[in-house]
């Protein structure tokens, strides 16, 4: 299995994110958030779909100037 194939639970997902738990699960409530996959109660999420929801979020400044060396 790839790297990327592996699940996670809600509270490693959360870690990976910089966020909490509860945050997670309010997303999944309101259909926000990174994909996931549920089964039963179980929820989880892979971390090839946390990396593409942190990726939808970025910001690349224009000018390329103005930053840290």
């Amino acid at each position: 299995m790839e790297h990327q194939d592996r699940y996670v639970n809600d509270i490693e997902a959360a870690k990976l994110l910089s966020a909490s738990p509860q945050t997670l699960r309010n997303w999944r409530f309101l259909g926000k958030g990174p994909a996931y996959s549920k089964k039963g109660r179980m929820v989880r999420y892979s971390l090839k779909s946390l990396i593409g929801f942190m990726e939808s979020g970025r910001v690349t400044p224009e000018g390329g100037g103005g930053g840290h060396e």
